[in-house]
């Protein structure tokens, strides 16, 4: 079975800088993959390359087979994409909109929109200028999965929705999930909604996927260790692995990629008291993977540096 989404050194450049720079990724069919990264990392930007709305500067994207530059009607048909901000024409009704959108698609589901509206309370006659930014977002879940498309692409669709609008959309996105040979692509700042729903995850910084691999693998491979010395902490030097270090009192936690023999040889030869290794969730393992250095803050400042990074 060939790979829904596929991509070779795609590269696109913004003032002289690359905002996606040598994306390599495949996405298998059927697989439910998380596209992370810090604002500005490349997220959106790698989205709209693989739907043909921005053009790279070089490298090439696929999607369902088919050349992203040129993708004909009969895939842009198969294909559906959740915009950021849930972008749909404020002037008519939910209605209007949802008949506007069936124009565009040769196969539609009317009983699963009438099943999402109602499930919503939706009214069809209602202005979209009228509804909420939560409401809006379930008329635009309803649009894009309507079309019963192979491929749902989602660009942030939970962004400025309150808490239990949130979990709303996220369950229904779930049940949508679950129809088999369905592959959904969708980035998120809410870490939360994609460690529940992801099995596959690829991490963007500074344009660069740093990393692309199963849910879990990423949040075993990433750990806090916490060392308690009952004085100053000595120095822990760079070493492979090693993504970031601080001195909290008499403690040093480290993030650390891997926490193999090697590192823990080094640990041992700093002779501390104690030793307790942390998991992360996918959030937190998130955050102490892309932060990069951290500094005190002026008030615990000491005079020194404490916090160092050795980069990814």
């Amino acid at each position: 079975m060939s790979d829904a989404v596929v991509t070779h050194r795609l590269t696109k450049y913004y003032g002289g800088r690359p905002v996606v720079d040598s994306l390599d990724l495949r996405i298998p069919r059927g697989a439910v993959y998380g596209l992370l990264g810090r604002n500005g990392a490349g997220k959106s930007t790698a989205i709209k390359m693989l739907l043909g709305m921005v053009h790279p500067d070089c490298g090439r994207a696929e999607l369902l087979g088919e050349d992203s530059a040129g993708l004909s009607p009969g895939v842009l048909a198969r294909v559906a994409y959740l915009a950021e901000g849930h972008p749909l024409y404020r002037w008519m009704t939910v209605g209007q909109m949802v008949a506007f959108t069936r124009a565009f698609y040769p196969a539609w589901n009317s009983r699963l929109v009438e099943q999402i509206l109602d499930h919503f309370e939706l009214p069809t006659k209602k202005r979209i200028r009228h509804l909420s930014r939560g409401q809006r977002a379930q008329v635009a879940l309803a649009l894009a999965v309507a079309s019963e498309p192979e491929l749902l692409i989602l660009d942030d669709p939970t962004i400025g929705l309150d808490t239990v609008v949130r979990r709303d959309f996220l369950e229904s996105m779930i049940q949508i999930i679950q129809q088999q040979g369905r592959t959904i692509l969708f980035s998120s700042h809410i870490l939360a909604d994609v460690e529940r729903v992801a099995d596959r995850i690829g991490v963007l910084v500074d344009g660069v996927l740093r990393v692309d691999c199963p849910t879990e693998t990423f949040k075993q491979a990433v750990k806090r260790v916490v060392l308690e010395f009952g004085r100053e902490p000595p120095d822990f030097p760079p070493c492979s692995g090693l993504v970031s270090r601080r001195q909290v009192g008499t403690r040093l936690e480290l993030i650390v990629v891997r926490l193999d023999g090697a590192v823990q040889q080094q640990i041992a030869g700093l002779g501390p008291r104690s030793q307790e290794v942390l998991d992360l969730n996918l959030e937190d393992a998130f955050i102490e993977y892309t932060r990069g250095p951290r500094r005190s803050l002026p008030i615990f400042a000491k005079e020194r540096d404490d916090v160092e990074s050795t980069g990814h």
